[in-house]
């Protein structure tokens, strides 16, 4: 039988509808919608009746925001609904399933969803059709049916065979060419003729499944074809370019280079060249290349310790493109998956994106395509959504506005990685060594997608690549870092390879010479998929390791602990071929020597022409003008609103908050994070960031590519690291390339402009991702190559940018500059050691590398982060013009020359010109409010200022020399490591125990488990993160499945009445205890007795920042050490933290001094301003207790601190509030 149940949330929690009904009517303009309504539909198969009705109310549902309805309501003038492809990843279905089976302890049932939406309105067949086209993407949705159903099995017609290609070998190069269209194959003419001479060779016709291995294993994502095209003939229009080639042609005669001309070699032979002239001695290099990696020393309790630091660019443009919400998630996921696989652990991340004008009317999209708006908010939403859920900190995040961009959009995420050198080991696989396959299973989502990506692209060919877009599962990307940090499972692997683009071909064919895959063995998503699809399916959150035969079982049985399905696939062997074999037939068997060739050889000839002039000449205004203008530019205006629903403070290592200052409005150019060790705390810090401004390189690639180089460099100074010891890795984006030698030019240009820079600065490009195909029919995007720079320095040694004192001097540290624009780099080297002497010297107290805009846009955001103004002196000149390479500086005292000086006076001015700060704010800050907003139109209450005072809490009955605290992970968990160092830190000794559910068996044994570990634990405590992806609609459901158990809701009972333990919660922690009712009851009820509830935020986004919070009542042993009225600040990230209560609930808990912690403002006051409250919880509400105060959440993550040293050096706080401290002195003073 199929239930099936509809859920709507309440009046006033219906966010989503409300959002939705406003961008149809303002962005779509559709006035005739009057009203609309959205709810959730569930059809629910392989489930008992009673366990169904639970679920109702316990999953699918939560009594204080929802409406349940078995029928579909009737009064509505037209009916909606849209539902996921078939064999798309739908995690809200996923999610549900999975807590009815933690609920239940049952098979998981089958979960079918979709949105129904019900509209009201005079609306007509086109306004309808509007809708239709906005709400669903044909690439990942469909209109759905309305209808029941009688059943959710799906029937798949099982393949026996992949067919083989007849007649292959005998074709002509036209037939050939029939091939490539009829299988939309990326390669070219020449190398599908190239694979019909290898197959006439070996005398036998090719399989399907092998032409289009090949066409993926030689796409230009998989092996940079267009990068390894030879260069046969080169003609410069531009003498400083013709010069740098020299330069390059000399540096291949010095290191003995005989390979073609290529771009590849041209952005790989910096690093040759340094290297030989040894100044590049901290490569780590291998066989094996998973991402960037260098030899680092970590300071970590006084002791030099050696590791690796990787680092990793990634770019999703195409599937971004056609879908962005996937498309980004995946782009995240992805650049995660690479240093990952080389045994490291990611910590830290940078989102770089390209857009075109999202403020410009639907009308102007071009056709086929997404309006620019929707791509922003949506790709924004997928990739905090996947870079939230795993607990990546995502330091910087910035979007460059260019209309190229409208060809293709630009999606990059570039990370930051660290790993104890003795955790991983490399070895060449040798034959009989097995290869394990980890992690998620295969569907048809993501086939194609690496000759997708390869290609440029047109009206008609957007709409067939739907099975092209891979789809995120961040919660099982989560399980393989744990599993890759645990050093007994690294050390067991011999190599490793993460599944991007090629699927099983490229991720396990690229592991050794001679494999032998077995494609039956591939656990697979749902029956169907015929071997093809199995070989070149990018289904995400997989790895593919090699191990030793001996190690295998052992191997194994971590991964199960980790709660990872592993499955044997695959053995390494002498011949050095790639089989793949598929219902007992071999549908693949080529040889490593052709396989390596990446098809056939490529030609082409390049021009670079002279600089060429874009744009308007602007117009002479005033000073007062001119400031306006410049704040209000897409590239110049606070993007706040965008980067504030990214975490940044996850791991709690986070060194500079985005935004910096008093206010938090000071962007950050440079990512700074301590690397993280377990457990503890390191005084050695990463740091990285980026350069590129495409109107200087849609002028001149190769200047504009230099310039990004000095730029990202600048950057790291301004934040106090060495320029003497940069890494860089390049993220190229260009057109695609044609037959005309000026689209070569380009790459060509940008590259030799890199190429110099890193010789004039020693910092070597040691990775990069180039995607050359930046083109939809006559439309290209502008020339990009962008610079992201890493460095090591000293934690304490990390500055930031904003201005710290009023009447403090500001002073321009400039280079000299050659004739043709750029720094001379002498020069430029002495100016970077005088900033960061400087700054650790405490002679500057900030540094912020100048770029567009000039001083005066550098001036504007070092002002408002603390509240400042500026006033430049009147002999200050060229004040917005762009001067790459030079700082503006913040003196300590009266020295240098002055070109300005921080005010208390807020006004941005020059001579007798003069703006206030409160006007050129509200202009910053609302270019972008319609489509990145920050404020909420919502009137509140005043909140009530709370104040509870006692000396007498509640004792347990025996003293504990060191409790034991019990964490239990969920799929979906991201702040355990977090939890636990708090408590070690505090004198406790932490257990963290995976709750692990691919089974029902598993269920039970993680619920036995449980149960008798917290017969032995004192405290337990539920982190943060997204259990289940906070799914479904709603979050902690997987947490408050498996904490009703009886026999755990049994055991945590008996631990708060009998044993006098206490129980925390922090973000989802906070979350699952008030929904089960242990705040603020102090029991385990059913959920409809609960009468509290945390929702979703009032902007109707995740919010991440700093925020200050205030203690009401000290009446919990949590807060013993805290006096009301304290305030102390503290990292928030969540998307549901909205407190709610009736009043009369509000009023109880505030004469029983259960209402812990308020939002409160600069000045200590509890607000309902959205700068500091960041959900609208009601009275400011943040923390509550259970009546005697032993059960404790809040939503702010008071883990994420500091308690050695500082984190967030750009935001002043007082940090730690001491309550993992008091709850462990609770049990031994």
């Amino acid at each position: 039988m199929v239930y099936r149940l509809y859920v709507e949330k309440k009046p006033g929690f219906d966010h989503e509808a409300r959002a939705l009904l406003e961008e149809l009517r303002s962005f779509l303009g559709i006035r005739s919608l009057k009203s609309l309504r959205v709810l959730n539909r569930y059809d629910v198969e392989n489930i008992d009746e009673e366990i169904y009705r639970r679920a109702v109310q316990g999953v699918f549902s939560e009594p204080q925001l929802d409406v349940v309805y078995d029928e579909l309501p009737k009064n509505a003038d037209h009916t909606l609904a849209a539902e996921y492809l078939p064999g798309q990843f739908d995690q809200r279905a996923d999610s549900a399933a999975q807590c009815i089976q933690l609920m239940a302890q049952c098979e998981r049932p089958t979960v079918r969803t979709a949105t129904v939406y019900l509209m009201n309105g005079d609306l007509t067949a086109e306004e309808l059709d509007k809708i239709r086209h906005h709400v669903i993407n044909p690439v990942e949705r469909r209109e759905a049916s309305l209808a029941r159903v009688d059943s959710l099995k799906t029937e798949y017609a099982l393949p026996e065979t992949v067919p083989t290609l007849e007649g292959f070998t005998r074709m002509d190069d036209e037939a050939l060419f029939g091939l490539i269209r009829t299988y939309a194959l990326a390669m070219d003419r020449a190398d599908i003729a190239f694979c019909r001479d290898y197959f006439r060779s070996v005398d036998r016709d090719p399989t399907l499944t092998e032409l289009r291995m090949l066409d993926t294993y030689w796409s230009d994502h998989c092996r940079h074809t267009t990068f390894l095209t030879e260069l046969t003939d080169v003609q410069f229009e531009d003498e400083d370019v013709r010069q740098a080639y020299e330069h390059y042609l000399a540096m291949r005669r010095e290191i003995g280079r005989t390979k073609p001309v290529t771009l590849m070699d041209l952005a790989t032979i910096g690093a040759k060249v340094l290297t030989k002239r040894g100044q590049l001695t901290d490569l780590d290099e291998s066989e094996e290349i998973n991402a960037c990696t260098i030899k680092i020393t970590v300071q970590v309790d006084g002791e030099a310790q050696d590791w690796l630091l990787l680092f990793k660019n990634e770019t999703h443009n195409h599937p971004t493109e056609i879908e962005p919400f996937g498309g980004a998630a995946t782009c995240i996921g992805g650049a995660i998956r690479d240093p990952l696989s080389g045994r490291s652990y990611v910590y830290q991340a940078m989102r770089v994106t390209g857009a075109a004008d999202p403020t410009q009317p639907v009308e102007k999209t071009l056709p086929n395509k997404l309006p620019q708006r929707r791509l922003v908010t949506t790709a924004a939403a997928g990739y905090s959504s996947y870079g939230n859920q795993i607990g990546l900190a995502t330091g910087l995040v910035e979007e460059i506005y260019h209309p190229g961009y409208a060809a293709k959009r630009m999606e990059i995420g570039a990370v930051i990685a660290a790993a104890p050198a003795q955790n991983v080991r490399r070895e060449v696989p040798a034959p009989g060594d097995v290869v394990v396959l980890l992690g998620g299973r295969t569907g048809r989502d993501g086939c194609g997608g690496a000759t997708g990506s390869s290609k440029s692209h047109t009206a008609e060919s957007l709409t067939a690549c739907g099975a092209e877009v891979q789809k995120g599962n961040a919660p099982e990307e989560r399980k393989l870092q744990r599993l890759f940090r645990n050093e007994k499972a690294a050390r067991m692997i011999k190599r490793c390879n993460d599944f991007g683009a090629g699927g099983v071909s490229v991720a396990i064919g690229e592991l050794a010479d001679g494999l032998e895959i077995d494609l039956n063995r591939v656990p697979r998503k749902y029956d169907g998929l015929d071997g093809t699809e199995l070989a070149i399916s990018e289904s995400q959150e997989r790895m593919a390791v090699v191990l030793a035969p001996e190690d295998v079982e052992a191997f194994m049985a971590l991964a199960a602990e980790e709660n990872i399905e592993a499955t044997t696939v695959a053995k390494v062997t002498a011949e050095p071929r790639l089989v793949m074999h598929w219902n007992g037939r071999n549908i693949v068997d080529i040889s490593r020597e052709f396989l390596n060739s990446n098809g056939a050889p490529k030609f082409a000839q390049a021009n670079v022409q002279k600089p060429t002039m874009v744009g308007k000449k602007q117009t002479e205004v005033g000073f007062e003008e001119r400031i306006k203008t410049l704040v209000g530019e897409l590239n110049q205006c606070s993007q706040r609103g965008l980067a504030e629903r990214f975490d940044s403070t996850n791991g709690a290592c986070s060194l500079l908050m985005p935004f910096g200052g008093r206010r938090q409005l000071t962007p950050v150019q440079t990512m700074a994070s301590r690397i993280p060790v377990q457990g503890t705390e390191s005084e050695t810090a990463s740091v990285m960031a980026y350069g590129f401004d495409p109107t200087l390189s849609e002028v001149s690639p190769f200047r504009g590519s230099y310039l990004a180089v000095v730029h990202s460099i600048a950057k790291l100074v301004a934040a106090g690291a060495d320029a003497d010891n940069v890494h860089l890795t390049f993220q190229e984006y260009f057109e695609r390339m044609t037959a005309e030698p000026e689209t070569w030019g380009k790459p060509l240009g940008a590259l030799l402009g890199a190429l110099e820079a890193q010789i004039d600065y020693r910092a070597a490009a040691i990775g990069g991702k180039d995607s050359m195909s930046g083109s939809f029919e006559k439309l290209h995007v502008p020339p990009t190559l962008v610079s992201f720079a890493v460095g090591v320095c000293p934690a304490d040694a990390v500055r930031s940018n904003e201005f710290k004192t009023a009447g403090h001097k500001v002073g321009l540290i400039a280079p000299e500059y050659r004739a043709n624009g750029l720094p001379d780099p002498e020069s430029q080297r002495v100016v970077f050691a005088n900033v960061r002497d400087g700054l650790r010297s405490g002679r500057f107290c900030a540094a912020y590398a100048i770029g567009a805009g000039g001083m005066a846009s550098a001036a504007f955001r070092m002002a408002v982060g603390n509240g400042f103004g500026f006033r430049f002196a009147d002999d200050a000149q060229d004040v917005f013009e762009t001067k790459t390479g030079a700082f503006l500086v913040e003196y300590a005292s009266d020295e240098g020359e002055a070109v300005g000086e921080v005010t208390e006076q807020r006004v941005f001015a020059q001579g007798d010109s003069a703006v206030s700060m409160d006007e050129l704010e509200a202009i910053w800050q609302n270019t972008l409010e319609s489509v990145f907003p920050v404020e909420v139109e919502k009137t509140y209450a005043q909140p009530k200022t709370y104040n509870y005072n006692t000396e007498t809490r509640v004792r347990p009955a025996a003293k504990i020399a060191r409790p034991r605290v019990l964490i239990p992970v969920f799929p979906g968990t991201n702040c355990e490591y977090d939890t636990e160092r708090a408590f070690v830190e505090a004198g406790a000794d932490a257990e963290i125990l995976v709750v692990r559910n691919l089974t029902a068996a598993a269920v039970a044994e993680s619920v036995d488990a449980f149960a008798k570990k917290l017969e032995n634990s004192q405290i337990v405590f539920i982190p943060g993160g997204f259990s289940g992806g906070d799914e479904p609609d709603g979050s902690g459901k997987f947490i408050t499945a498996f904490f009703r158990n009886p026999r755990i809701s049994d055991r945590i009972h008996e631990l708060l009445s009998s044993r006098d333990g206490l129980i925390g919660g922090i973000c989802n922690g906070f979350q699952a205890l008030i929904k089960l009712g242990l705040v603020p009851y102090g029991e385990i009820r059913a959920a409809e007795d609960c009468e509290a509830t945390l929702t979703f935020n009032d902007i109707g986004r995740h919010q991440s920042r700093l925020v200050r919070t205030r203690v009401a009542s000290n009446r919990s042993p949590w807060l013993m050490y805290t006096q009301p009225g304290e305030v102390y600040t503290c990292p928030i990230s969540h998307g549901e933290g909205r407190f709610i209560a009736s009043d009369e609930l509000v009023a109880r808990l505030a004469r029983n001094g259960q209402i812990a912690t308020q939002y409160c403002d600069n000045d200590g006051r509890p607000t309902m301003d959205l700068r500091f409250n960041p959900n609208g919880s009601v009275d400011a509400i943040e923390g509550i207790t259970s009546p005697d105060g032993r059960v404790f959440g809040k939503m702010g993550h008071s883990e994420r601190v500091g308690y050695r040293y500082p984190l967030y050096v750009n935001v002043d706080g007082q940090y730690d509030n001491r309550m993992f401290k008091a709850a462990v002195d609770y049990f031994t003073k």
